[in-house]
């Protein structure tokens, strides 16, 4: 565990600065539990010891804790949201309603002592709600001591039993998990089917199942030498029907384990030591592509390594299970029965999320765009190398599928809490695409190397803690030098969109063009005017906005900084010195960086305008 010991040893000493500087805190949740698993019923039950270390400066009276697997009940709010949305997502459905008491889900607390004493609580939905005995003070530590019982629901939505494809058992989200409190208060919202948000701490965990499964979990296993399954080459002989399988994992959110009798186990050691661990099912159709996965995964996580920073655990678990991609601490679920190149991009884009989900933990309720957006920026780039494509703009789909949102009078803003978007295909594209153009269209305003150092950048700063968004743009702020309040501001926290024109191209005095640009949306932006000539030249008329303070370096030759563009202003007068008869063509944003809604006013050429004359 030699690289998460130093990732500590630096979090210990960025805490202390953060605290000193800008009075970051976090709490802290130890956690150690005791669970057995009846694999024919697929009920469960569990013990729990969380020593919690209030961080903060204020008094705790009361604790929440998530209790996931109650949403998988018939009238809950995940069903009832299902059931009225316009667009329900077809994993759910109406399934929910349909389950008997037999095939639903549930977690429930059967004791829970705060320090030996027992505590009043109460189940509301998906939350337990506990008036504790003693308040923690700032700075003090209480531990809770619990039994739970619970029983896996059948597979529906991430977590569940006997998934499409045969898995057994996909254990996330299973046990009572306390809620995080930071600077906003408690984040107790309960489960309707989208994001997580919670406290990192270490986890303890002891399993005990049929001695016939393969278990893969968020930890490092302990006993290998008495369990075998492909954890140890030694031959491994168990006498009982149970076996205990007993993991630690440092430093993490979240626990998660997936099970199944049949699963294949493989292993690779990356060349930077990781290890890589593999768990699909025995099933002929699927083994070759998995088996060419583990290379992927490796260049994959490479890849990651050197565009935002070393991946700080010493192992990851790529696990068929789930119902479709879902990425947890250590490990993702994922569906297995796929061609090699969706395999790839799901494993891509999951364990991306290692990085922007479980290093940087922003909460994804309130900023899914930060989390979904930012891992499907650095998916497509990593897979745009690792396959092969080698597109010039690996991004092209995200900016499509949000301009198409833009378009559609169906938007929000991104600070639209996670589960409050009117549709799901609306949270889809304002998560993931128009998350992912917050930092392709970010490189265009401050430049590709500027972008990449503040991702680096931001890596070093934030790793282990809970940025914002503010906390990212500051970064780049710091980075590039760039005023950069307006870009996070507009394209978060409104849904102003960008559309720029070219107004009007004309002859003007002394063998001179004048070009008359126009703002018609809301949102401001510097811009980038690339001016053909007809003998071949080119040359860029950079324009920056006033508001940002600053200018971008040159990108390419014949890069010409002209006046400052203010945003009050809705059209823009550029002078060429060449005659309108030597110019080719114009283009407003000619990389299409910009994620400009109408492009059909960004260009001009001689030819059309000839055209349009005869008319």
């Amino acid at each position: 565990m030699k690289k998460i010991i130093l990732s500590l040893a630096i979090l210990a000493t960025s805490w202390a600065g953060a605290q000193n500087t800008n009075g970051y805190w976090q709490q802290h949740v130890d956690y150690e539990m005791e669970v057995d698993m009846n694999v024919n019923n697929f009920q469960y039950t569990g013990t729990q010891e969380l020593v919690y270390t209030n961080n903060s400066p204020d008094t705790l009276d009361r604790v929440f804790y998530h209790l996931y697997f109650n949403a998988f009940q018939p009238g809950s709010e995940m069903d009832v949201r299902s059931l009225t949305i316009q667009d329900p997502d077809r994993r759910v459905g109406d399934r929910i309603s349909k389950l008997s008491k037999d095939e639903e889900g549930y977690l429930k607390v059967s004791s829970l002592n705060q320090d030996g004493k027992r505590l009043n609580y109460e189940t509301v939905g998906t939350v337990l709600e506990v008036e504790l005995n003693e308040p923690i003070l700032p700075g003090e530590k209480t531990t809770l001591n619990m039994k739970f019982n619970g029983q896996v629901p059948k597979q529906i939505r991430r977590s569940g039993r006997n998934s499409a494809e045969g898995v057994a058992l996909s254990m996330s989200q299973w046990y009572p998990k306390m809620a995080e409190y930071d600077f906003e208060g408690w984040h107790a919202a309960p489960y309707i089917g989208r994001e997580f948000h919670g406290v990192w701490g270490d986890f303890d965990v002891k399993l005990t199942l049929d001695k016939d499964y393969t278990v893969a979990a968020s930890g490092y296993l302990q006993n290998p030498e008495k369990i075998g399954h492909g954890y140890t080459d030694k031959e491994v002989t168990v006498n009982d029907d149970k076996i205990t399988w007993h993991f630690i994992a440092p430093k993490v959110h979240d626990f998660t384990w997936a099970a199944d009798p049949e699963y294949i186990h493989d292993k690779r050691i990356a060349s930077d030591g990781t290890v890589l661990h593999f768990f699909y099912k025995d099933n002929d159709e699927i083994k070759e592509n998995w088996k060419k996965l583990q290379e992927k995964t490796e260049d994959l996580l490479l890849f990651f390594n050197e565009h935002i920073g070393p991946y700080p655990w010493d192992q990851y678990s790529v696990v068929q299970g789930g119902d479709g991609g879902m990425e947890y601490a250590m490990l993702t679920l994922i569906t297995g029965e796929r061609n090699f190149g969706s395999l790839v991009g799901v494993t891509a884009h999951e364990l991306a999320h290692a990085w922007f989900q479980h290093l940087m933990a922003t909460n994804e309720n309130t900023h899914e765009w930060m989390d979904e957006g930012f891992t499907s920026y650095i998916s497509s780039a990593a897979m745009n190398q690792v396959m092969e494509t080698y597109a010039e703009n690996p991004h092209t789909g995200s900016y499509r599928s949000y301009i198409r949102l833009a378009n559609s009078g169906m938007e929000q803003p991104q600070t639209t809490q996670a589960d409050r978007y009117a549709l799901n295909a609306a949270y889809g594209a304002a998560a993931y695409s128009k998350g992912a153009v917050f930092l392709a269209q970010l490189g265009y305003v401050i430049g590709k190397d500027n972008l990449d150092k503040t991702l680096k950048r931001y890596y070093d700063e934030w790793q282990f803690k809970h940025p914002t968004p503010n906390d990212f743009i500051r970064i780049a702020e710091k980075v590039s030098g760039a005023e950069l309040d307006w870009y996070l501001n507009d394209w978060t926290r409104t849904t102003n969109s960008i559309d720029y024109g070219i107004k009007n191209v004309a002859e003007a005095n002394e063998g001179t063009t004048k070009v008359t640009l126009e703002r018609l949306n809301l949102m401001p932006m510097p811009i980038e005017l690339s001016v053909r000539y007809t003998n071949g030249a080119e040359e860029v008329f950079y324009i920056p906005l006033r508001m940002m303070r600053w200018e971008k370096p040159a990108t390419r030759e014949n890069w010409t900084v002209a006046d400052d563009w203010a945003w009050a202003y809705p059209t823009y007068d550029l002078e060429i010195n060449k005659p309108l008869s030597e110019i080719e063509s114009i283009e407003i944003d000619e990389s299409q960086l910009m994620a400009d809604v109408n492009r059909d006013n960004n260009l001009y050429t001689a030819e059309e305008n000839q055209e349009a004359e005869q008319e």
